[in-house]
C-alpha cells in the first residue's frame, strides 16, 4: 500500500469515527491498515497514520481500542527491524551513482482469475459488518458488483462496499424500500456490461460514496450510452417535426381483398394543382393498400 492509499484509508478513518459509524466500519478500516500496510518511518511520518491510529488506543469501544494498540506495536517493531537492517546493511551504491533509492512500498496483490464470476462467496468475504442482515446483503450486493470484471483486491471492495451501504443508509434515513430499491439499481447498473466505466469511478473515489447513491438513472448512464440515446431523441424530434397527412376512416371503400368495409385514407396532392389529388387507401383488417385518384 503506497503513501496515497494509506492517506486515504486513514481519512476513511477519521471520518468513520467522528461520524460515529458501525464498530464494524471502523474494524474494517484498522484490520486493513494492519494487514496492508508495509510501515516506514517517511511513511508514517508523510501520512500520519501512526499518530491517527494511535489516538484510537483510547477509544470508548474496546476491540477499537484492542486493534488500534495491536497496529501500533506492529509497526513500531517494523520501522526498528528495517532500520536495524538499514544500519547493517552494506551500502551497494556506487560512488559515481550516489545512493540507491528505498525499495517502494509492498501493494497489495490484485485478483487472479475469471473476472466476470467474482462474488464474495466464491472469495471467502465477511460481509456480516452492520450487524442486521439486510443490511449485511446489500453490502455483499455491492462487492458483486463492484467485483465484477474488476482486478481490485478484495479487502479494498469490501470496504468501499460498506462505505457505499452507509452512505445509503445515511441518505435514505434507514432500512425501507427507497434503500433497497437504490441497492439493487446500483448494483445492475455496476453489473452491466456496457457501462464499464462506472466500477472503476467508485473505486477510485471519482465517485463518492455520497455521490454514487444519489445519482439519477440517466447519471449512472454510460457516456457512449448517453450519446445514444440523445441521437435517438434527436431523430424522434426530427421525425416529430415531419408534416404527416391526416388519415380518416370510411366505411364507403371496400377492400379488394378482403371485401371489408373498413378502410383508412388520406390524400395528398402528387401531379400538378390542376390535376385530382391522390388517394391512399389501407385496409385496417388485412392491411392491404391501394391508391387512386
Amino acid at each position: 500500500m503506497d503513501a496515497k492509499q494509506v492517506e486515504t484509508h486513514v481519512k476513511a478513518l477519521q471520518k468513520a469515527v467522528s461520524e460515529k459509524q458501525p464498530t464494524s466500519n471502523v474494524v474494517a478500516i484498522l484490520e486493513t491498515l494492519k494487514k496492508d500496510v508495509v510501515p516506514t518511518e517517511e511513511l508514517l511520518r508523510s501520512t500520519k497514520a501512526g499518530v491517527i491510529v494511535a489516538k484510537q488506543k483510547a477509544n470508548p469501544n474496546k476491540e477499537i481500542a484492542r486493534l488500534a494498540a495491536e497496529i501500533v506495536s506492529k509497526w513500531k517493531q517494523m520501522v526498528q527491524v528495517g532500520q536495524k537492517k538499514a544500519m547493517s546493511k552494506p551500502s551497494s551504491a556506487s560512488p559515481n551513482k550516489g545512493t540507491s533509492s528505498p525499495a517502494p512500498s509492498a501493494e497489495p496483490k490484485t485478483f487472479k482469475g475469471d473476472k466476470s464470476k467474482r462474488r464474495w462467496e466464491t472469495e471467502g468475504v465477511d460481509v456480516k459488518r452492520t450487524g442486521i442482515p439486510t443490511r449485511d446483503n446489500c453490502v455483499g450486493l455491492l462487492y458483486n458488483g463492484l467485483a465484477y470484471m474488476s482486478e481490485e483486491s478484495s479487502t479494498r471492495l469490501i470496504l468501499r462496499s460498506v462505505e457505499v451501504e452507509q452512505a445509503a443508509y445515511d441518505h435514505f434515513k434507514g432500512d425501507n424500500p427507497d434503500y433497497r430499491a437504490k441497492m439493487r439499481s446500483l448494483f445492475q447498473n455496476l453489473k452491466n456490461a456496457s457501462n464499464r466505466e462506472l466500477g472503476p469511478r467508485v473505486m477510485s473515489g471519482e465517485i463518492e460514496p455520497s455521490r454514487f447513491v444519489t445519482m439519477s438513472h440517466e447519471e449512472l448512464k454510460s457516456a457512449e450510452r448517453r450519446k445514444e440515446d440523445e441521437k435517438l431523441q434527436a431523430e424522434n424530434l426530427k421525425m416529430a417535426q415531419v408534416p404527416m397527412a391526416e388519415k380518416s376512416i370510411s366505411d364507403a371503400l371496400k377492400c379488394g381483398k378482403c371485401g371489408q368495409k373498413k378502410v383508412s385514407y388520406s390524400q395528398a396532392q402528387t401531379r400538378s394543382a390542376d390535376e385530382p389529388m391522390t388517394t391512399f387507401c389501407e385496409c385496417t383488417v388485412c392491411g392491404n393498400r391501394w391508391k387512386f385518384s
